[in-house]
């Protein structure tokens, strides 16, 4: 979806770490080791040790910037920047679904606590441990904030083949701060206690997560800002359809046919790209959040 050009973002909701490599970011004790990050929370759907073997699909990304400028983030204050730059549109997206969320979650006495939102480059350090590029966008409960490489989202399109439309890059944010809703409500961990395969935790985790992303998608247009603009334009059908390329581009079973030839669903982490298009939709179609149980169903 595009931005009302005169919505006005908030750049102060997210921290730009990029140019300074890893020593700009703080690593806070504990956490999740490396090796159940890349399993339960990497590279939304994607194994890194794979990365190298993919080859091009899709067709080129819209000509959006996604460099820095003097200032980054903080240069990021209109809807017509988010329409124009991926780290605006990035911001945007956060301010919308940190608009959303709150009163939603108030509907069932929960209260929504705003995650912190990280861009980086290359490497940084996050409180589930150091995190480069190849990890790709995720949310790491130790400290509460989602990671975002820019470069990640050419990557979705040269590699993966998906759309390269805003509501597929949206998406990939919303799926994230999806993470942590399941955070607050107490889910997030159930991956861990039956990482993988097609019926596992871990992959009714995700889908969950394409779930939410859905419903906000569905109310996405009614978020507004201070002044009571809407952030964003109208959906249409196009929007729609790239965001379901997104969440195909992403499955489990697209990904390792890629990259080795075969489908092995006994590995998977995040569910077939049929499954994320699935619960992905129900939760555009119903904005419900209650139809977004994947734990309650025989099959997810």
């Amino acid at each position: 979806m595009s931005f009302n050009d005169g919505a006005q973002l908030d750049p102060s909701q997210v921290e730009d770490r990029r140019g300074g490599g890893m020593g700009r970011g703080t690593k806070i004790g504990g956490g999740i080791g490396g090796g159940i990050v890349v399993l339960l929370l990497a590279l939304f759907g994607i194994n890194p040790n794979i990365l190298g073997d993919l080859t091009g699909g899709g067709s080129p990304p819209p000509a959006v910037e996604s460099g820095t400028g003097a200032g980054g983030v903080q240069e990021c204050q209109t809807g017509a920047d988010a329409d124009k730059r991926l780290d605006c549109r990035i911001t945007g997206t956060v301010n919308s679904l940190n608009a959303f969320w709150p009163d939603y979650l108030a509907q069932y006495n929960v209260k929504y606590s705003r995650p912190g939102t990280v861009i980086f480059d290359q490497a940084t350090n996050t409180g589930c441990g150091p995190a480069t590029t190849a990890v790709g966008p995720f949310y790491c409960p130790a400290d509460v904030k989602a990671y975002f490489d820019p470069g990640f989202f050419d990557e979705l399109v040269t590699r993966f083949g998906s759309s390269g439309g805003p509501l597929a890059q949206e998406y990939v944010v919303a799926h994230e701060f999806g993470h942590h809703i399941q955070n607050i409500l107490g889910n997030l961990d159930r991956a861990q206690q039956d990482p993988q395969g097609p019926q596992s935790g871990g992959v009714r985790v995700e889908l969950q997560a394409d779930c939410y992303a859905g419903l906000w998608v569905r109310h996405a247009t009614t978020q507004t800002d201070a002044s009571g603009k809407p952030f964003l334009d109208p959906l249409t059908e196009q929007d729609l359809q790239d965001a379901l390329s997104a969440a195909s581009a992403v499955g489990d079973d697209r990904i390792q046919k890629a990259a080795t030839g075969r489908v092995s669903p006994e590995s998977w982490t995040h569910g077939s790209s049929q499954q994320r298009q699935k619960w992905f939709y129900q939760g555009y179609s119903t904005g419900d959040i209650n139809k977004c149980d994947t734990f309650g169903v025989a099959t997810p």
